[in-house]
């Protein structure tokens, strides 16, 4: 990725099937690949990359909707690619994201399918070129605890650790590190493992 650019790229990031939402709103420069918009959300949203991920978008060069990730599974040695998922190492955010296409969906987790919709809101001009980004200026709620399985295990989730007179309580707190407080999001707490 280029670390000279001129535009940044403003992204709400919203999980589905989740009431009330959780969600974030981060800036990225405009000369991001879609591997590197991959990790910016895993660290905004506060999953730890430990699955499998895709991105899904119309393709405004070609009106075709395109699936976008990782083709080899994640194995880095792994060079056989037989499959429809183009390289997200590859691919420019910029060629994607556009005022006229400006939404894509987000699926981590084949198993326990956490869908996202990336939205773009804006596109802006980088006027100080001293803020490094990615920056993550917003968001609601915490993230679901990884493999807890999909929206709908996370409902289960936050009723037994709500209610101590379930069965399960006790043992879901333990799995979850002893606390989680769902309404809990502090954008000042996110840490991204890269930034220009």
């Amino acid at each position: 990725m280029k670390k000279d650019f001129k535009q940044i790229y403003q992204f709400k990031i919203t999980l589905k099937d989740i009431k009330p939402p959780v969600w974030r709103r981060i800036m990225v420069p405009g000369t991001f690949t879609f591997e590197n918009l991959h990790f910016t959300i895993q660290d905004a949203m506060g999953w730890s990359d430990s699955h499998l991920h895709a991105f899904f978008i119309v393709n405004p060069a070609t009106g075709m909707k395109e699936e976008i990730g990782n083709p080899n599974g994640g194995d880095p040695f792994d060079d056989v690619d037989d499959s429809e998922i183009l390289s997200g190492r590859k691919k420019m955010i910029s060629r994607y994201f556009t005022i006229g296409n400006k939404k894509a969906n987000y699926v981590y987790d084949f198993g326990d399918n956490w869908e996202h919709v990336v939205l773009l809101e804006k596109i802006l001009p980088r006027d100080d070129t001293s803020i490094k980004y990615p920056v993550c200026i917003g968001g609601k709620r915490a993230c679901p605890p990884e493999d807890c399985g999909g929206p709908w295990g996370y409902e289960g989730f936050l009723d037994a650790i709500t209610d101590p007179k379930r069965e399960e309580h006790d043992e879901m707190l333990e799995w979850a590190g002893e606390e989680f407080t769902p309404e809990h999001f502090d954008p000042k707490e996110i840490k991204f493992r890269y930034s220009w």
